[in-house]
């Protein structure tokens, strides 16, 4: 029977959730708090400048090809995507780079050149993180995590020990030179916690690294949130944007509605895309499923210290993504993970559009997107923001051998403070909640309420974990959860 179905929140999963829900004849509408739909992945213009305010990174090409093809269609009736050569740099220090190919061969070429033998370590590594990818992407992550038993399969029989060692160790088993060891760390950063914490079984991020490569959309990631949006609407999705939701009505522990701006909204389920503890202040105490102790003894993915820059010259001896590894890896991890504070040495990321798209500059300028990782829930001052600018920026110069400072035309910042207030995240990280063994699947928060009748949740604090194909698969679950309960 067709359902009305409130959505809260306008990122990927919610987007997922609201294609694959439409798809089945229900009336959808997503409720955004902000002026312009996508969460996260909003995009901001300024005097002739296009920035993504946050995902960068096009990784795993096939989860999105999965998503489009659910409804008999390809990533490109909607958008246009270039493969990046070199797919990043990453810097170690003036003159010390090394450039991460688009392909393995090449790849392992270069891991070659800097420590013999490492080619042929590399290939069995990325050999055995593929057998992983195959496993998780197109299998495991596709469960909603309500039992152990979904982890529990022949091939993960096999695996069992990688799930009780660790990315980290795994790695300088087989690694000695710090410079491959920081590179083939790097990928599970994205899963919001450090390599000594993340499980073996998680090597395939290295092979959606180094096997799938890393991709572009023409302007931007947000051409992927309005090529869902586009898909959305044609399957009858509606959107109300500056709509805040400030309550979700229960009547005897069944969701009946929520309260926007005021007015009442009648609903037969109630789907959370937004942040996950937020959401349950929504509820009165006693439909809340997790306790302010549960979510503060949660290990949390980072927060992020954003620089939008705009620089009216062209930018010399940079990709279009660079990692800046010239200080102290493990360090910089403590100051997020072990004694949360702001790093003495922090590293960072840049990436520049414009080196692959023009338009998202003026003519002859440069965008610049800076991100320092930093611990979420610490103080976040206009203070400590510019002191950290000028950290990265002078390394910035030094590294690339040019001068810089005296172009910028424009800069704006966004740290913890906004993540709070743009999104309501909690503690104002920016990634989600981490993907370490006791998080991980059946252990994430519910997809489905355990308290209250047709409330959902979908999102980076729930199943599959932080990340943008893990929020389209995400979206995908819960809504088939709603098929099947409501």
């Amino acid at each position: 029977m067709k359902k009305n179905i409130s959505i809260l929140g306008s990122g990927f999963s919610s987007l997922a959730a609201a294609c694959y829900l439409a798809k089945s004849g229900n009336n959808v509408t997503i409720f955004e708090k902000n002026s312009t739909i996508g969460g996260r992945a909003r995009q901001k213009i300024r005097n002739g400048f296009t920035f993504d305010l946050g995902p960068s990174w096009y990784w795993m090409p096939d989860v999105f090809e999965k998503f489009f093809s659910d409804f008999d269609k390809k990533p490109s009736d909607y958008y246009i995507l270039k493969k990046l050569s070199p797919a990043y740099n990453v810097f170690f220090g003036k003159d010390n780079l090394i450039a991460i190919a688009d392909n393995l061969p090449q790849i392992i070429e270069t891991f070659e050149s800097v420590e013999a033998g490492s080619g042929k370590k590399l290939e069995k590594f990325i050999y055995e993180a593929q057998s992983n990818y195959n496993i998780a992407i197109k299998d495991l992550v596709y469960r909603p995590g309500e039992s152990v038993l979904e982890l529990i399969t022949i091939e993960t029989a096999k695996k069992v020990d990688q799930f009780f060692s660790t990315i980290s160790k795994d790695v300088r088993k087989q690694f000695s030179n710090p410079k491959l060891i920081s590179i083939l760390e790097f990928p599970v950063l994205f899963l919001g916690a450090k390599p000594s914490n993340t499980p073996s079984f998680y090597s395939f991020m290295n092979y959606a690294d180094f096997g799938l490569g890393t991709w572009q959309p023409t302007n931007g990631f947000y051409d992927v949130v309005l090529g869902m949006s586009k898909l959305a609407t044609e399957l009858g999705v509606k959107f109300e944007t500056n709509a805040n939701v400030e309550k979700i009505i229960v009547d005897h522990k069944t969701a009946k509605g929520i309260i926007v701006n005021g007015k009442i909204i009648q609903s037969d389920i109630i789907l959370s895309g937004a942040d996950y503890h937020h959401t349950e202040t929504l509820l009165d105490i006693e439909y809340r499923q997790y306790s302010e102790k549960y979510w503060d003894n949660k290990t949390f993915a980072p927060s992020s210290l954003l620089f939008y820059v705009g620089f009216n010259t062209k930018i010399e001896n940079v990709a279009h993504h660079n990692l800046f590894f010239d200080v102290d890896f493990d360090q910089h991890a403590k100051d997020i993970y072990d004694n949360p504070k702001w790093p003495n040495e922090p590293l960072f990321y840049a990436n520049f559009t414009s080196k692959t798209n023009l338009k998202t500059a003026p003519e002859g300028c440069e965008n610049g997107f800076f991100l320092i990782p930093i611990a979420p829930g610490i103080e976040d001052t206009e203070e400590l923001r510019e002191k950290y600018f000028n950290k990265i920026i002078a390394r910035f110069e030094t590294i690339t051998n040019q001068s810089i400072q005296k172009n910028i035309i424009f800069k704006e910042s966004f740290c913890v403070n906004d993540f709070v207030s743009e999104y309501n995240s909690y503690k104002g990280n920016a990634y989600g909640m981490a993907n370490i063994l006791l998080q991980t699947a059946f252990l994430r928060p519910k997809l489905k309420s355990k308290k209250v009748k047709n409330l959902y949740f979908t999102g980076q604090l729930t199943v599959p974990g932080p990340g943008v194909p893990p929020a389209l698969i995400s979206g995908k679950l819960v809504s088939d959860l709603i098929k099947k309960y409501s």
